[in-house]
């Protein structure tokens, strides 16, 4: 591994930190990134550098870094006019590391500043995530250089999902969501002009953190397309890689040109690469959040899907997606509707979608899941609640919840409504199950999963 990815643990995981560009004033970018490291979770030393100051948030602050010393990362959120004499300074004094979150570089035309820039990096052998972006998130360590303030933009919890993105706004949208539903994220890169470092060098990063467990990529352009190719289709044999391709349409490739200065390419190229590695794509931002959640979830090891309901009309919506989809619905063995027709009401009829009836309390429906988790035509579980039936209380988010932590079978859990399901799928998303506000919706990510675990080899049919 270069030495540039491998001084990246630097930066996820510095012992010091200095926020160069540093400011009294809150709205300013280098306020609200000393902000975030002082209120936040980040433990190490934090060197506040601006020779206006003389202290900011009760830390010392000092005009240059060589008037403190060597610090494992600088943050650097200065005009860009000074960025390489900065960067050159960092590199004498023995720093590893630099996140630069300022703009006006390659992306504006300002290509010669951008390569001195490089050329001073390379010089050190610094490892650099910027220009142009807003830089990273780890939720263990608690680095935090997202220019956005907490009350405005929540932060997720520590998980297994790490995030490479070349859009900051992009990368702030999704984590946004995924921390209001709770989605836990290991580590969140946005790497805005891949300067030094790029998405490929990020995977390969990745590829050996023991907190990731899933990837997912927003990219607008790559540099070397064949080297992309070849490190997503090794890591993703190890740890699923979601990508989101914008820059499809020609207006919108000469819009990723501008916001980047990466070159969006072909997207037909790009869409060939990602089938043959068998990469999951996702066609939007929607796509990718449930694709995201999915895979939490144990593989499928058959290919028959359970529909558990209290809604029957939803139960057939969702075979409909089940069949558009090209996925199967499961036949209950003997045993299985033997068992059901022991448990359920005499008016009810085992049949696959499974339909419990409006009146189904939480109490029917962890009993027909015990039956249909030990049923071996079985492979997942889309559990459908209707949760403004009267019948239904707040105990079924724990007998939902047990039902993902057997980790027997994966199951996805779709409630359709407004403010109050809402309110059931968020707890439940905090919970760690995964649910979907449209059958359409869960069956689509569902197919996914049951794709990647065929590539995997753990599914069988």
């Amino acid at each position: 591994m270069a030495t540039k990815i491998k001084n990246l643990n630097y930066i996820f995981n510095p012992k010091s930190i200095a926020v160069i560009g540093a400011s009294q004033i809150e709205e300013k970018v280098g306020g609200v990134v000393l902000g975030n490291l002082v209120n936040g979770k980040y433990k190490g030393k934090i060197i506040p550098v601006n020779p206006k100051y003389t202290e900011i948030l009760g830390l010392k602050c000092y005009s240059s870094l060589s008037e403190f010393g060597r610090v494992d990362c600088a943050i650097i959120t200065t005009p860009s006019a000074i960025v390489p004499q900065i960067a050159e300074e960092c590199g004498k004094l023995g720093v590893k590391s630099l996140i630069v979150l300022s703009g006006g570089f390659g992306e504006v035309g300002n290509k010669d500043l951008e390569t001195r820039l490089r050329n001073a990096v390379a010089k050190y052998e610094m490892a650099l995530i910027g220009v142009n972006c807003l830089g990273v998130l780890d939720t263990k360590t608690g680095v935090d250089s997202i220019f956005l303030p907490m009350h405005k933009l929540q932060r997720p919890p520590a998980g297994g999902v790490a995030f490479i993105t070349q859009s900051g706004a992009v990368g702030s949208s999704v984590i946004d969501m995924v921390a209001y539903y709770g989605v836990g994220v290991s580590k969140f890169i946005s790497y805005g002009n891949a300067t030094n470092l790029n998405e490929i060098d990020c995977l390969e990063f990745l590829e050996q953190d023991s907190e990731t467990k899933q990837i997912i990529l927003y990219i607008e352009g790559t540099k070397d397309g064949k080297r992309l190719y070849e490190v997503m289709k090794r890591i993703n044999r190890k740890k699923p890689i979601v990508v989101l391709k914008a820059g499809r349409a020609e207006k919108g490739s000469k819009a990723a040109f501008s916001h980047t200065g990466n070159l969006a390419g072909n997207y037909l190229a790009y869409k060939a690469a990602f089938r043959q590695a068998k990469i999951i794509e996702a066609e939007n931002l929607d796509e990718l959040f449930d694709f995201i959640k999915i895979f939490n979830q144990p593989l499928p090891v058959t290919g028959g899907i359970a529909v558990l309901t209290n809604g029957g009309g939803l139960g057939i919506i969702t075979t409909d997606a089940i069949e558009s989809s090209g996925l199967r619905l499961a036949d209950f063995s003997a045993r299985a509707n033997n068992t059901l027709k022991k448990i359920l009401p005499p008016y009810a009829s085992v049949n696959n979608p499974l339909d419990l009836i409006a009146d189904a309390k939480p109490e029917l429906y962890n009993s027909a899941v015990e039956v249909l988790m030990e049923d071996a035509t079985v492979g997942a579980l889309i559990i459908i609640v209707l949760f403004q039936v009267p019948a239904m209380n707040e105990s079924i988010i724990e007998v939902l919840e047990r039902a993902s932590g057997d980790r027997r079978k994966p199951i996805i859990v779709i409630g359709v409504g407004g403010e109050y399901v809402s309110r059931f799928r968020r707890e439940l998303e905090r919970r760690g199950v995964p649910t979907y506000g449209s059958p359409q919706a869960g069956v689509a990510a569902l197919k996914k999963f049951f794709e990647y675990s065929k590539f995997k080899g753990v599914l069988k049919e």
